[in-house]
């Protein structure tokens, strides 16, 4: 029978084309074949990821999605966020052409319904990667609909039922509503609606602090939203470097943005057409009122419906319960990604997945452990903040010993002569080795420069090797090759100094 139509608002025409690809209306799901090698529940990138690799193997396998494929990140994450950042981008950097290049001067509105059609456009033709038919001349059994374990070895989709050696969860996660009185009751969006917005909302107020909160705040003050950025911590971006989330905080005020730190909200309701958020904050009682409210404050692993108790998998309120090779409490089950992992990032379910199938298929032979994987990540902010590895406190609470070096972006020829100099790099190594321990980066493009970092670690290089390579001038990486010079520089100790002088002294 034909699986139940998925609409995703606005239904337009680039819409239609994503959902034809990623929950096509007509399709029809395979006869199930008695026993899989392996069955993913979840086609979000781990999901996918696992399916076709192990397909390219040559295993059996079944791919079950009861929603959209693609997941979080085709449909309502990173690819439609970073679509619409890049339009706030480019809307910024037209007005600061003419103060800071003698560029034309821009006046007027834009027009946000474009902004929003071109990401829509380019999500649907993006979407044909991630697509049904695409998996399924992969090898892959693709079923769209509901499924759940029935045993410990078994699964049933829709009232059909079949056999696995192997299974994979990777239904990743879901935005979560905080617990304040009235919020269910006021239509907030989340990362799962906002981006069905085709008209700009004039005044709205962003609850949460964290990277989603940041970059949509921001882009919608780019845009031009009145925005208002509501979080109970004590500064934005808490699990980052302190300096770059002051400095993070520092360019989204002059971009507009109204930020409420240590913000407690008591109440939300909904008055007309306005979102009204009572709150208490430093300056004190406040009624914050809003056409639309985005909630980004958190997200819960998705494992509702999944039958865990028939399949024997345990899981906690952080998600389910995992070793170092991804097996869950049934050694028959592994999972990656969001709903089993505390670094909810696309290429962390990526990775995860390239090791938890070889884990699975092979009796952990040629796969690998998640403990050895180097994870950056990137808040899309402008600038951009990558980190990769321990932050200085976690270092010394580790017993290592750390020795930082920052170089900030003004010492860098080219983030001068582009003027973008609002930004450091800040690197951690094992104190008596140039061993890397950690890093930050802020920068315009930190994300697309962190790389280098993650290389040198994943392959045990260090600081000294970084040093060594020659870094095309003037290019922004440089600030890596810097670091180097000022890890070096500590390497000249008295001793050596007193020593160098007087080879020179008798050197006549």
């Amino acid at each position: 029978m034909p699986v139940e139509a998925v609409r995703v608002e606005p239904f337009d025409g680039f819409n239609q084309s994503l959902v034809a690809n990623v929950h096509p209306g007509d399709w029809v799901n395979p006869p199930p074949r008695e026993r899989y090698h392996l069955v993913v529940i979840g086609a979000g990138t781990g999901g996918l990821v696992s399916a076709a690799v192990a397909a390219g193997l040559g295993a059996r396998v079944a791919l079950i999605e009861r929603h959209l494929m693609g997941g979080d990140c085709l449909n309502v994450g990173c690819v439609p966020s970073k679509g619409m950042i890049a339009g706030a981008r480019a809307w910024r950097a037209a007005t600061d052409a003419a103060a800071t290049f003698g560029g034309p001067h821009v006046a007027g509105a834009g027009r946000f319904g474009e902004v929003m059609e071109r990401m829509r456009r380019l999500r649907a033709g993006l979407s044909g990667m991630d697509s049904a038919t695409r998996f399924r001349a992969l090898g892959v059994d693709v079923f769209l609909g509901d499924g759940r374990f029935v045993a410990r070895d078994a699964v049933t989709v829709d009232g059909r039922t079949f056999r696995f050696r192997r299974a994979i969860i990777a239904t990743g996660a879901r935005p979560v509503m905080p617990p304040i009185a009235g919020l269910e009751d006021v239509g907030a969006l989340t990362n799962e609606t906002v981006f069905g917005l085709t008209e700009l909302p004039r005044r709205l107020t962003v609850l949460g602090g964290g990277p989603v909160a940041c970059e949509l705040g921001q882009a919608f003050a780019r845009l031009g939203s009145r925005v208002t950025l509501v979080t109970a911590e004590p500064r934005i971006l808490p699990r980052d470097d302190a300096d770059a989330s002051r400095l993070v905080e520092r360019v989204m005020e002059a971009d507009g943005v109204r930020v409420l730190r240590d913000a407690r909200v008591t109440r939300a309701e909904r008055r007309g057409g306005a979102r009204i958020l009572e709150l208490e904050h430093a300056a004190g009682q406040e009624a914050l009122e809003a056409d639309e409210l985005l909630v980004a404050a958190g997200r819960a692993p998705t494992v509702e419906g999944l039958g865990l108790d028939q399949a024997g998998v345990r899981c906690s309120p952080s998600g389910l319960t995992v070793n170092d090779r991804l097996r869950t409490s049934n050694p028959r089950i592994y999972a990656v990604g969001d709903v089993c992992s505390r670094h909810r990032f696309t290429h962390a379910a990526d990775a995860q997945a390239r090791i938890a199938v070889p884990n699975a298929l092979f009796y952990g032979l040629g796969g690998g452990r998640a403990s050895r994987l180097v994870i950056p990540w990137t808040t899309y902010t402008t600038p951009e903040v990558a980190r990769v590895g321990m932050h200085e406190e976690a270092a010394r609470a580790a017993g290592l010993e750390p020795e930082t070096f920052t170089v900030p972006l003004d010492a860098v020829d080219r983030a001068v002569l582009d003027g973008e100099t609002c930004g450091f790099f800040r690197v951690h190594v094992r104190r008596g080795s140039d061993r890397i321990l950690g890093a930050t980066l802020v920068a315009r493009h930190a994300g697309e420069m962190i790389g280098e970092i993650v290389l040198a670690m994943t392959a045990g290089l260090g600081l000294a090797a970084i040093g060594a390579a020659i870094h095309p001038y003037p290019t922004q990486a440089e600030i890596f090759r810097k670091a180097a010079d000022a890890w070096r520089r500590t390497k000249l100790t008295p001793r050596a100094r007193s020593a160098f002088g007087a080879f020179f002294r008798l050197a006549r």
